[in-house]
């Protein structure tokens, strides 16, 4: 048997080095918009928002976060990089502050939609640096290092929301300090800023031709996920949990679809992803089924348990979805694919929390999941019937699967590379180049 071996990888330290800071307020910005998501609704149905409501103030983030891809990358060009990312950080930090001072539903839903728009343009400047300060080799790691801090950041940022009364001030200020301080590593840089965002083109019917079952599947994962990441506070604390329980089951389904990621993705690498996209809709209709009928009559600590399942087999829908989008998409139109699939993710994103409000009104707080369920029977519905009428792409043609192109982070219209990491002879000349820059 032949050995080969393998190329020299890159040390830990000297892929991270360069972009230390900007991971750290990656995650300070996160824990505060984590703790930003969970507060505002529970806030709300203190304050005796409808449910209606409530619905519209999470669809508005994310209509304001899919604005901010076309918005974003148009600031950044007129002011560049660091000066866009200093005023859309203090915009969002402000809009924190100004949560607590005029509290009503119609200021409420606006300035949801303008925590979007920024928190949009924000991400698209942290992407952007970090795939301008990796090399071929080191891509994949630094932002999967990326991808995993924005998914802990968010989840101890929604726990953050029981360290103090729901009423008053406080936890819109700690929100607000954490968003700011997320500013600093980035204006105090001395590197050079990335090159200038692209402006790629929105071709959903390409899409659709494309792949229908990601096409359908980034959609209604959006729409699965924007309801539960909107009210799963509010449905805790509807069924007698109280803050600390809520948070703490709104944290536990981030969670569960941080652990999710990887394991269905990789799986989806050796049999047909539709077969696995599948198989997390079937498990997700049975999760929430059983979310719709014990809730309120079983511990907590079961309620926790589902939650963190729901998250398990729920939310890594789009990163299956992504995934069988790129086994169909030329190398050279990933990018638009990917920005494709952001905005179909967020337009989903942004009509289920509507659904899911009216549901919890019709029927009640389990309305929530019943959107869930049946979000889960059209994907599996459409999904069988794809498979039934379209064989896989062929094993050379599939990529392997990537945790950062294909998590619903940000909007990332940058250069997304799904192939597998071919060592590039000048990659040790750009590594050592890199070194020798301040870190951002």
């Amino acid at each position: 048997m032949t050995t080969t071996t393998p190329p020299e990888s890159v040390p830990l330290s000297r892929a991270l080095a360069p972009v230390a800071a900007l991971l750290l307020g990656t995650g300070l910005l996160y824990l505060g918009h984590g703790l930003q998501m969970t507060l505002v609704p529970l806030r709300a149905e203190l304050e005796g928002f409808g449910s209606l409501t409530l619905g519209l103030i999470g669809a508005t983030y994310f209509a304001g976060f899919l604005a901010g891809c076309f918005v974003g990358p148009t600031l950044i060009q007129r002011a560049g990089h660091i000066r866009a990312f200093a005023a859309m950080v203090s915009l969002v930090s402000a809009v924190a502050l100004a949560f607590p001072l005029v509290v009503g539903e119609l200021s409420w839903i606006f300035f949801r939609f303008a925590t979007g728009v920024c928190i949009s343009g924000v991400l698209v400047i942290i992407e952007s640096w970090l795939n301008d300060k990796s090399t071929s080799r080191t891509r994949g790691f630094v932002m999967s290092t990326y991808v995993i801090i924005t998914y802990l950041a968010m989840t101890l940022g929604q726990l953050g929301v029981a360290i103090q009364p729901l009423t008053g001030f406080a936890l819109f200020s700690i929100s607000s300090i954490l968003i700011s301080l997320a500013a600093v590593p980035v204006a105090l840089t001395r590197s050079v800023q990335p090159a200038p965002v692209p402006k790629v083109r929105f071709r959903p019917l390409r899409l659709w031709r494309i792949a229908p079952a990601a096409f359908v599947g980034a959609i209604i994962a959006g729409a699965m996920a924007g309801s539960v990441l909107s009210l799963s506070a509010v449905f805790a604390v509807s069924y007698g949990f109280s803050t600390s329980e809520a948070a703490t089951f709104a944290a536990v389904i981030v969670l569960g679809g941080a652990m999710g990621q990887y394991p269905f993705g990789r799986t989806s690498d050796f049999v047909d992803r539709r077969l696995v996209l599948l198989a997390a809709a079937l498990a997700t209709i049975a999760v929430s089924v059983i979310l719709m009928v014990v809730a309120g009559s079983v511990s907590p600590g079961i309620i926790l348990g589902l939650g963190f399942l729901l998250g398990f087999v729920m939310l890594p829908g789009y990163a299956l979805a992504a995934a069988h989008a790129y086994d169909w998409t030329e190398f050279e139109d990933i990018v638009e694919t990917s920005v494709g699939m952001t905005l179909l993710y967020g337009l989903g994103s942004t009509v289920g929390p509507m659904l899911a409000s009216v549901a919890m009104l019709v029927i009640g707080p389990s309305g929530i999941m019943l959107v869930v369920a049946v979000s889960g029977v059209i994907i599996a519905a459409f999904v069988l019937l794809r498979i039934a009428t379209r064989n896989a792409p062929a094993e050379e043609d599939r990529a392997e699967f990537d945790l950062y192109a294909t998590t619903p982070i940000g909007p990332a219209p940058n250069e997304v590379d799904v192939t597998p990491l071919v060592p590039d002879p000048d990659d040790e000349a750009d590594i050592a180049m890199r070194e020798d820059e301040p870190a951002v």
